[in-house]
């Protein structure tokens, strides 16, 4: 079973709501159409940011890339909850 959201950051996050996030976009996009790095990206998320999709970087800013890599999902569904939950606190 899957802690609470409230218990999965590893450590504090500070986000600026006027970001754009935009690297995310591409990052959930990879993940939807590629079940191998879907799989990575729930399993080792820092390796995934780092070896990209295709040769492409998501060119994520250091606080979204921490945002992921301080979450725990079992799927891609529960990532993208995650991520817009603490996008909107």
């Amino acid at each position: 079973m899957i802690a609470s959201t409230a218990m999965l950051t590893k450590h504090p996050l500070t986000m600026n709501p006027g970001d754009s996030h935009a690297g995310l976009s591409g990052l959930f996009a990879a993940a939807v159409v590629s079940k191998s790095f879907c799989s990575m990206l729930l399993s080792d998320p820092e390796q995934a940011l780092k070896q990209g999709y295709q040769g492409r970087t998501f060119g994520l800013s250091p606080e979204d890339a921490a945002l992921i890599t301080s979450l725990n999902a079992g799927s891609l569904a529960d990532l993208a909850q995650q991520v817009v939950h603490t996008l909107a606190n």
